[in-house]
């Protein structure tokens, strides 16, 4: 048995339809809405929260594989119980500024799980991606509305990665050997700027779509009230103020471990578009 957690997620249910697609079985997925989750056919619906420990056991019976989200709960419980309940192999997603920028609080935060992971006595994949093509979702609201789009540090090129890529390394590492013990960073095909993230929307919708850059100050005022200041900092730092040869570098790690190039940002648009309409 496979558990999925996230299931309803960017990764997530990519990966539960990618599996399912590759007749991978017993499969299941948490969720904290068995009744709204649309899982393909024959995938297990499981109903559960991981913040509240009498969830664990029940959520874990059986499983042997774990697709780990983390910080669905005190990741600490979470390893254990699973260790207890039969877990064999667990694939954790991390973040590429753990090695990227180990000074930041959530970087710390994902070494952290991290190091409980190794310390558990399962088997361990962790895969550390950089920043998601789906993160483009902040902008839907304004698109929708014919809005003019507002992001700071407009040039700088990050190789965004397609969740749906990050579900296929997780979905090599937990049906086939060799990747046991295995850290992965993972990043798409190319840098690509927020000027051409917003392009490659508007190419995909057909219409023009307005981007004006702000200052770090702007937009750090915009994000302190959905994040708070320390995580703000962190993801300014991260898509621009304070980036490094590290981040910026482009990673043959998708297409070695799943044998097909990585997912660019266009394809992720077109894929999206309705978001955006």
């Amino acid at each position: 048995m496979i558990l999925v957690t996230g299931a309803t997620g960017n990764i997530g249910s990519a990966l539960l339809k990618e599996l399912h697609a590759r007749g991978v079985g017993p499969l299941r997925g948490l969720t904290r809405d068995a009744a709204r989750a649309v899982f393909p056919e024959g995938v297990e619906a499981v109903e559960g929260d991981f913040a509240q420990r009498a969830s664990l056991k029940l959520v874990l019976e059986g499983v042997r594989s774990l697709f780990l989200v983390s910080r669905l709960g005190s990741d600490a419980d979470i390893l254990e119980t699973a260790r207890h309940a039969g877990v064999e192999h667990v694939v954790l997603v991390s973040s590429i500024t753990v090695q990227t920028h180990p000074h930041l609080g959530p970087a710390r935060e994902n070494l952290a799980v991290e190091r409980l992971l190794r310390a558990s006595g399962m088997a361990w994949t962790i895969l550390r991606p950089t920043q998601f093509a789906s993160n483009a979702l902040m902008w839907a609201a304004s698109i929708r509305g014919h809005e003019t789009v507002h992001a700071p540090y407009a040039e700088t090129a990050l190789p965004t990665v397609h969740p749906a890529d990050i579900a296929s390394v997780a979905r090599v590492a937990l049906t086939e050997p060799g990747h046991h013990g295995r850290t992965y960073a993972l990043t798409g095909p190319e840098p690509v700027t927020a000027r051409q993230q917003v392009e490659a929307i508007a190419a995909a919708l057909g219409r023009e779509v307005p981007f004006v850059e702000i200052s770090r100050r702007q937009a750090r005022r915009q994000m302190v009230a959905v994040f708070g200041p320390e995580a703000a900092d962190a993801v300014l730092d991260v898509t621009g103020g304070d980036v490094n040869h590290e981040l910026l570098m482009v990673r043959d790690t998708v297409p070695q471990v799943t044998g097909r190039p990585a997912r660019p940002f266009q394809q992720w648009a077109s894929e999206n578009a309705n978001a955006f309409r």
